[in-house]
Parts: structure tokens; C-alpha cells; sequence
């Protein structure tokens, strides 16, 4: 994500945040058909995150609607709200990726299931891509 955004930055990065909750909520389904035999333990850890994470989308649209009612002028308030947000769904996504590498590592239905390893790389990578992307703008104080 490039940082030119200028004032429309606060849109655009829930625009990423938008995308990306929806994204680990779908992920969250994925693994759970890919993988015939997952732990019930897992099963129903991921059936907890599908639905948090489904909060948080629904959390993101809200301010997104927010920020475009606010048109060119957001407010410093409503500023700070999408920087805490942004700061929840990054630490949202470190613990579901941290749950993923758990699957991976501790699931025996997934030792047995190369493709299960595969799809579970590629969701943890696009979870890090969101994270890297949430602590550059925190970081840059956008």
C-alpha cells in the first residue's frame, strides 16, 4: 500500500482492514473444509474466530461509513478511533495467525495433508501482509 493517500488515508486503510477481516473470516471456513478430520478443538477455536473476526468487518464498515458521511474533514476524535480500531485488527490478526501456526504445527489430521500445510502458509502470509501494512501506517502516526 502506498502512504499518498493524504487525507483520504484513514479511508484507505479501512478499505485494507475491510478486505482483509472479511478475508480471515472466509479463511477460517477454508481451513476447517480443507482439512477432513480436524481436531474438534480447532474446529471449534475456528468457529469462535469466523464469528470475531465477522465482528470486527462489520466494525470496520461502520467506521468506513463514518469517515465517508465526515467527507474531507475528519475529525482528530474520529482520526484517533480508526488508528485504535486499525491497532485492534492488527493485534486481531497476530493472534489468528498465531492460531493458524498452532493448527499447523500441533494438528495431526494436518501433518498428513500437504496442501492443508500449503493453504495455511498462504493464509498465515496474507495475514502478515495486513499486519506489516497496519504497522507501517501506525508507525508513520497517520
Amino acid at each position: 500500500m502506498q502512504f499518498y493517500y493524504g487525507p483520504q488515508m484513514p479511508l484507505r486503510i479501512l478499505d485494507e482492514a475491510e478486505f482483509w477481516k472479511h478475508q480471515e473470516e472466509e479463511h477460517t471456513v477454508v481451513i476447517r473444509e480443507l482439512v477432513s478430520g480436524l481436531e474438534p478443538e480447532f474446529v471449534d477455536a475456528l468457529k469462535k474466530w469466523e464469528q470475531a473476526l465477522g465482528e470486527t468487518h462489520q466494525q470496520v464498515v461502520k467506521f468506513i461509513e463514518s469517515v465517508i458521511r465526515s467527507g474531507s474533514q475528519v475529525s482528530d476524535q474520529l482520526h484517533q478511533q480508526v488508528l485504535q480500531l486499525v491497532t485492534y485488527c492488527l493485534q486481531e490478526s497476530e493472534s489468528f495467525i498465531q492460531l493458524c501456526e498452532q493448527i499447523k504445527t500441533h494438528s495431526q489430521a494436518v501433518s498428513g495433508n500437504h496442501t492443508a500445510k500449503v493453504v495455511l502458509n498462504h493464509i498465515i502470509r496474507e495475514s502478515e501482509y495486513f499486519v506489516g501494512i497496519a504497522q507501517a501506517l501506525l508507525s508513520s502516526g497517520q
